[in-house]
């Protein structure tokens, strides 16, 4: 069986929702047009990125909304309408009044499953999921979604494998972010983005560079080949405030093998057929047959030096000191 799917990069509009709404509606459509049955958007694509950390938690709780609020509710329209799933990025505000950054993806069907950042880290008043999101779709394939820093953790994607998923959709705001890792990303000078078309050499340069296609490379393969699963990587692009996205929307197979990418530093649609009788036998799915759980009781100790996820992103402090065992 196979499954046809799109990753989609897009410049979002800070605040803007009728702006991004209205990409969505066009890119999905254009999506369809090339025959996708999922189509996925990057993560707060709805309501804008970078400019939330600078927002108080009154401006956070007016940018919310609930999942069954007009932004969600008219992506379901959108999804329903077309026959097809799509998958969008938003901040929600919870039952419990709190503010989570959410992500849903719709289904032809009507059905909605949405998953909330298990490592919020962008605002004080955003809080952090406390569960997996694993779900059935109509094609024949068990999906999960985990929202950009929840993927660099490889106990998330190998957990989501073990509730059953076979797909992975993986929606970022990523690349060209300042990591205080000495040899992570670094930021990409905005006046490479804003001079694009006088000297699209350079932007290229930066989205297949270190900073972007390069760093995604040294771990968004194996999230895919180690966990025997389909990954679609959906990400900003363009200028957010100070920092530049990179774009680089891929889709990989459960060998960790791209089987569609862009450079390009504009909005983008990258599209790929999902052979479904390669997940069979594949190598992750066997060596995940192979795993001795009862040497695994170190993943789940409470950890002494843990950091919530905001002080883990922006910690300076040595890593090794707190590594060293007597």
């Amino acid at each position: 069986m196979m499954l046809k799917v799109s990753s989609i990069q897009f410049q979002h509009r800070a605040n803007d929702k009728t702006y991004n709404l209205g990409r969505v509606t066009a890119l999905a459509q254009q999506a369809v047009g090339d025959g996708s049955q999922l189509v996925i958007f990057p993560e707060m694509c709805i309501c804008g990125y970078w400019h939330v950390p600078k927002l108080d938690a009154e401006a956070i709780h007016t940018l919310a909304e609930p999942l069954s609020g007009p932004s969600i509710s008219y992506v379901a329209g959108l999804a329903r309408e077309h026959g097809i799933g799509i998958g969008v990025g938003f901040l929600e505000l919870g039952d419990d009044s709190a503010i989570y950054n959410s992500y849903a993806v719709c289904l032809p069907d009507g059905q909605i499953h949405c998953h909330r950042k298990l490592h919020a880290w962008e605002h004080r008043a955003i809080s952090s999921g406390d569960r997996f999101t694993v779900f059935d779709t109509p094609w024949d394939i068990r999906a999960g979604i985990l929202i950009c820093w929840d993927n660099n953790l490889v106990e998330n994607a190998r957990a989501t494998a073990l509730l059953g998923a076979e797909l992975l959709i993986a929606p970022h705001q990523a690349g060209g972010g300042q990591s205080v890792s000495p040899h992570g990303m670094k930021r990409i000078p905005v006046e490479k983005w804003v001079r694009r078309y006088e000297d699209p050499e350079a932007i290229e340069a930066e989205i297949r560079g270190p900073n972007g296609r390069e760093w995604f490379m040294r771990w968004l393969p194996s999230r895919a080949h180690d966990n025997g699963m389909f990954l679609i990587f959906s990400n900003g692009v363009g200028q957010d405030e100070d920092e530049v996205r990179t774009g680089n929307a891929m889709i990989l197979d459960p060998y960790g093998r791209i089987l569609a990418e862009t450079w390009l530093a504009d909005d983008a649609i990258v599209t790929a057929d999902l052979d479904l009788a390669l997940l069979d036998k594949c190598t992750g799915q066997r060596w995940i047959r192979g795993r001795r759980p009862e040497l695994y009781g170190i993943f789940t100790q409470p950890n002494p030096d843990g950091l919530s996820p905001m002080e883990a992103r922006y910690s300076e402090v040595s890593t090794r000191a707190s590594s060293r065992t007597e």
